[in-house]
């Protein structure tokens, strides 16, 4: 089950630009939570969003507003284009029975041959898109990477999770494993050499040959 953040929420009375500014320049973040009969707009205090934006792990949210408690998760969030200060928060409120989506992060285990012997493990995508009933969803998706060698990848394709549904599209990579480029140019080296060998094979069996022809012509 995924772990749960407490955030202590107040009510708004007041929605006009003037006001979000006042918000915002108190270190208040305006928030919405939808999904419920109504929408509610409420304001948060920006540190109370440190564990739930600034962390690799996916959570629920229990929101506290002024005394009314509301099962959430953090469906999008907007931050300042210069300065990336949280400027607008909306929730959605959960409900039993009823499936969800979310980002939930990867979390690699195992060892892969191909990085134990040079290569470059490199990881496309830090999360998955789940939708599941919010009992099911996983805190991680764990995906096991002993079993890549060079250039080879597992992709969304190849992940599978209990009780839910990946949305990601199944042709995309999640992780790889690169060959490292002094092992290509090695290789590329190995390769020249190989078409020089049989190159210089073939010149001397036709040079070889022409003598024998031309001496057998005199000997007749």
């Amino acid at each position: 089950m995924m772990k749960s953040i407490e955030i202590i929420g107040y009510k708004r009375a007041n929605l006009g630009k003037s006001e979000v500014k006042k918000l915002r320049d108190e270190g208040n973040v305006p928030c919405v939570i939808y999904g419920g009969e109504q929408q509610i707009h409420f304001s948060v205090p920006v540190i109370l969003f440190r564990e739930l934006v600034y962390t690799a792990d996916a959570h629920f949210v229990n929101l506290n507003i002024e005394g009314d408690e509301f099962r959430c998760i953090l469906q999008d969030i907007q931050f300042h284009p210069v300065n990336d200060t949280i400027i607008h928060a909306d929730f959605l409120e959960l409900h039993t029975g009823k499936a969800i989506k979310m980002d939930i992060p990867i979390h690699l285990v195992g060892q892969s041959p191909g990085v134990e012997n040079g290569g470059t493990l490199i990881q496309k995508r830090r999360t998955l898109k789940i939708k599941a009933l919010p009992k099911n969803m996983p805190d991680y998706v764990e995906i096991d990477i002993s079993e890549l060698d060079f250039n080879s990848s597992m992709k969304v394709a190849d992940i599978t999770i209990e009780h839910g549904k990946i949305l990601d599209p199944a042709q995309l990579s999640v992780v790889v494993v690169e060959i490292p480029r002094v092992l290509k140019t090695e290789e590329e080296e190995e390769v020249e050499g190989e078409e020089g060998e049989e190159g210089a094979e073939g010149e001397a069996t036709e040079g070889g040959d022409t003598p024998t022809e031309g001496g057998d012509k005199a000997s007749e």
